[in-house]
């Protein structure tokens, strides 16, 4: 039998054997290429991200130290849990890529940030260095329960950069709220509200206005659009377009909020008509008027006629009071002076002086014809 090829046939020419070439070294153009690129990677990128230029270095970075395995910084942020009074203490890390030094100032910003206390508030970073910066974060002795939040603000290289800090505070809470100072004016309802506790309230407000007779006004408990942070004291008004025409009333506050916290006050207005107390007091005023005008016009007439008596001279004293003055007659002052002058003496001829004194201020009275009779006699 004659051999036979895989393809079921002679061969027209007999096959050659070359010489063995190890396995990995065979030559080709694609493999040098994918080695010249790697090469040119490996040689250009590294130079182009530390080349950062003098003076300017850029690509630092500044996050909390720790917290992840493999050289992986883990943390987005600082969080601790503390009591008031107390101070916690924890890394920050401020990695230096360039192949210049770095230089970076520190410093705390809001809330959870003033309570911040940095080993060196100015540290410099050699090039390719990680420098790991110690701080301490102060918890206050009067925070109030709840989350405190700040931040830890790097400025270095022209750039800003910043940490977030949370701290949740323990300890017991006091809900306490109260409502003050409330003052009825016209249409409008004036008020404040006090938080007396340490936990943010939001406070419901319910209103009520009494009056004589009957109930004017009744609000039930609503929402009010406000969060009132411990120690907040904030001033609210209430609109009342309703208001009665006549009527005393006796408005009343009621205030709650989350925790048990509650308050009421009241006060008290009266409302009165102003058209009908402006005339009252016009035609009060009015009436007056005339009251007096008469009274005026009779005095003044009874006056003239007195002065019009033909059987004397009618003269009014300092009370008010007309006194008839026969003709010939002298009048005395209420002192017991004359009125002819200041000599008090009234010349009725060359030859007399009539005295003017009280006596003579009387006037002459005719004798009596009985007495007369029984003298002549």
């Amino acid at each position: 039998m004659e051999p036979s090829t895989p393809y079921g046939r002679s061969p027209s020419t007999p096959y050659r054997c070359a010489a063995p070439i190890p396995y990995g070294h065979s030559p080709s153009v694609l493999s040098v290429r994918l080695l010249a690129a790697l090469l040119l990677v490996l040689l250009v990128v590294p130079e182009a991200a530390a080349d950062d230029g003098p003076g300017a270095p850029t690509g630092w970075t500044v996050r909390p130290a720790g917290g992840g395995g493999g050289g992986q910084e883990t943390r987005p942020y600082v969080y601790g849990e503390a009591t008031p009074a107390t101070v916690l203490q924890d890394l920050l890390s401020v990695t230096n890529p360039a192949r210049t030094p770095l230089t970076v100032r520190l410093r705390g910003d809001g809330p959870a940030g003033a309570g911040l206390r940095f080993a060196a508030e100015t540290v410099t970073v050699p090039a390719r260095t990680r420098a790991d910066v110690p701080f301490a974060l102060s918890v206050p002795g009067d925070a109030v329960p709840g989350d405190l939040a700040g931040e830890i603000v790097a400025v270095g290289g022209g750039q800003e950069k910043r940490v977030p800090v949370r701290v949740r505070v323990g300890g017991p809470t006091l809900a306490a709220l109260t409502v003050e100072d409330v003052e009825v004016s016209g249409r409008t309802i004036r008020y404040a509200l006090v938080n007396r506790g340490n936990a943010p309230l939001r406070p419901r407000l319910a209103v009520r206005a009494d009056g004589v007779f009957a109930t004017l006004l009744d609000r039930p408990a609503r929402p009010l659009d406000l969060e009132l942070a411990p120690g907040r004291r904030v001033e609210l008004t209430e609109p009342w377009p309703d208001v009665p025409a006549l009527d005393s009333v006796t408005v009343r506050l009621r205030v709650a909020a989350e925790g048990g916290a509650r308050d009421e006050a009241a006060a008290s207005a009266v409302y009165v008509p102003v058209a009908p107390v402006v005339g009252g007091g016009l035609l009060a005023l009015g009436v007056l008027a005339l009251l007096g005008t008469g009274t005026y016009r009779r005095r003044r007439d009874g006056r003239g006629t007195a002065m019009a008596d033909p059987a004397g001279t009618a003269v009014t004293g300092l009370d008010g009071a007309t006194v008839i003055k026969p003709a010939g007659a002298t009048l005395a002052d209420p002192d017991g002076m004359s009125d002819t002058g200041p000599d008090h003496t009234t010349d009725s001829g060359p030859d007399r002086t009539t005295d003017t004194g009280p006596q003579a201020a009387q006037p002459a009275q005719e004798s009596d014809p009985l007495v007369k009779a029984g003298a002549e006699s």
